[in-house]
């Protein structure tokens, strides 16, 4: 190592800040024109490492900004601020089929952020860095409360945003994984929702009695939310992905309880049996379970499950007509983005194309394929995230009445 190289200062601002915050990078001191890796490492609460890495070249000044300065190649490449976060993959070596979900939110994602002499893009645990930073990154912000949820039988976890309120209500729905995962949750009580994450597929219920609960579990889930102390009842929204699409449309259009200031619908689908109980979605969907396909590294493919779209009104829940039909098609919005996979999350989450992945009904893993193409799909989960806070504030916090919503 050239003793020059050793005064090389790394700094990283904020850091400690919330998963959606942006962050600069930036190595001073170094040998002006000098070949520098900068390398963020991140070991999730299962055991395993994530890495990223970009090769940068020191200006004259012996300064890289990574907010400014392209990495010339690496786990990304050209301007990017945050590729030492959305890039982030399994170290080599590591098993097959890992996504990475933070389990307790009550701690932060902690990232330690490198910089080595030279372009290296292996062997980073032989060798010593120049500087290295740990950065914290949280889904709760400062003031944020979690408070788990059993009333009325529900299995569920609500977060509270800083300050006595009342605070907009929103339920939030995963997919057909099931579980308590809290973690969007939690930061979208970080900008100021009052956020239930809700488990509905592997409730204690469920897990207790083997049935699968019903259309009044989700109906419950508001009441008990629209009736906190902190939470203004009459503006609640409800945001769902994938699986979660389905039961957020069915309680949005057809529940004589649930009354919505808006939805979010993310990777879902409007086909289902709109009289049909969560069992009766679930099997609609297993009864196609023959259209799967699997590709060349044997990974599921279920885009063709319910295709064709049926033309029978009783079999989908086809809000673009309905509120064309109602005249209030200026209240939907909808986003697309070309290349972007599956499980469209909070920004900087890193991309999955395929992960393994146990549905509530087979019990069975499989290595499912998400698709998407990363630098696409880490813009598409940025762009969207700041419409949907954007979307929220407008329709929670900004008084309009009607039910709006948006689709991804």
């Amino acid at each position: 190592m050239d003793r020059k190289q050793c005064c090389v200062k790394l700094s990283v601002q904020p850091s400690r800040g919330l998963m959606d915050e942006k962050f600069i990078v930036l190595v001073q001191n170094a040998l002006p024109g000098s070949q520098l890796t900068i390398r963020a490492l991140h070991q999730c609460e299962d055991g395993h490492s994530w890495e990223a890495f970009g090769h940068y070249t020191a200006d004259t000044t012996g300064t890289i900004d990574v907010s400014e300065d392209p990495s010339i190649r690496g786990t990304y490449s050209g301007v990017e601020q945050m590729g030492l976060l959305w890039s982030l993959r399994p170290i080599p070596g590591s098993k097959p089929g890992l996504r990475m979900r933070k389990k307790n939110i009550q701690t932060p994602m902690e990232v330690t952020i490198s910089v080595y002499q030279g372009h290296q893009t292996e062997g980073f645990a032989d060798l010593v860095p120049l500087s290295g930073v740990v950065v914290e990154r949280w889904y709760m912000a400062p003031g944020v409360r979690r408070i788990p949820v059993t009333e009325g039988g529900l299995t569920a976890t609500l977060f509270l945003p800083s300050g006595p309120g009342p605070f907009p209500g929103l339920l939030d729905l995963w997919g057909g994984g099931g579980q308590l995962v809290e973690y969007r949750a939690a930061l979208l009580a970080s900008h100021g929702f009052a956020s239930m994450a809700i488990d509905y597929l592997t409730s204690k219920f469920t897990m207790e009695t083997g049935k699968m609960v019903d259309n009044q579990y989700f109906e419950t889930a508001y009441r008990v939310l629209q009736q906190h102390p902190q939470v203004c009842g009459s503006k609640i929204a409800m945001i769902g992905l994938s699986f979660g699409t389905s039961m957020t449309l069915k309680m949005a259009i057809y529940s004589e309880v649930i009354k919505l200031s808006a939805a979010v619908c993310i990777s879902g689908s409007h086909v289902q049996p709109v009289e049909g109980s969560v069992e009766e979605i679930m099997g609609f969907f297993q009864k196609n379970a023959g259209k799967t396909r699997f590709n060349e590294k044997n990974e599921a493919i279920w885009r063709d499950l319910l295709l064709p779209i049926p033309t029978d009104p009783s079999l989908k829940a086809d809000i673009k007509e309905m509120m064309a039909r109602a005249g209030n098609s200026h209240l939907l919005t909808v986003l697309s983005y070309p290349n972007a996979g599956h499980l469209i999350e909070p920004p900087y989450t890193p991309h999955a194309r395929s992960s393994t992945f146990k549905t509530v009904e087979i019990q069975e893993k499989v290595m499912c394929l998400w698709g998407g193409q990363t630098v696409e799909h880490s813009r598409a989960q940025e762009d969207a995230w700041k419409k949907i806070l954007v979307f929220l504030r407008e329709n929670l916090y900004g008084g309009r009445n009607p039910t709006s919503f948006s689709h991804l």
